[in-house]
């Protein structure tokens, strides 16, 4: 999701829910501790640099249970954080606490954030040298034509 529709979906809202991909709910009492733009610059396995940017947010959880954001407490954080976010409408990331810090996509279902899992992926498969999986077939399906040498009974053996 990019940051106009998250902005958007906040401006729509009047409670601000976020769930991990697992069907479970961050606590009601998260923090957004950090607002920013990440910016990644690297070479991927096939030598090509590449450059990555996107607006990242992570929420955090402490022993305050009475605390509570809204929506236009997020939207006042991004207006905030304008100068450094930029005026580009890139992809938004959270980081969550779970075992690590996760970092995850977002989507807007059933008037809620739903933390979406991001995987990782290989760049340059033509020129990395991991060959493409090959199509599996079901022996079973193969039908042998009737002319074959290799029919029961056809002395090919």
């Amino acid at each position: 999701m990019r940051i106009s529709e998250f902005t958007e979906y906040l401006q729509n809202i009047n409670n601000l829910e976020f769930s991990l991909p697992n069907g479970e709910k961050v606590p009601a009492h998260f923090h957004i501790t950090e607002a920013g733009l990440v910016t990644k610059h690297f070479i991927d396995c096939g030598g090509t640099v590449r450059t990555e940017k996107n607006v990242s947010f992570q929420l955090w959880t402490a022993n305050d249970y009475d605390h509570r954001i809204e929506p236009q407490k997020v939207l006042g954080i991004i207006k905030i954080a304008d100068s450094v976010l930029g005026n580009e409408d890139l992809e938004v990331e959270i980081e969550y606490q779970s075992d690590t810090i996760g970092k995850y996509g977002v989507a807007f279902v059933n008037e809620g954030f739903v933390l979406t899992s991001k995987f990782t992926n290989c760049l340059a498969p033509d020129r990395c040298g991991i060959p493409e999986e090959k199509p599996k077939i079901r022996l079973s399906n193969i039908q042998l034509k009737e002319t074959s040498c290799c029919t029961p009974g056809s002395g090919c053996c």
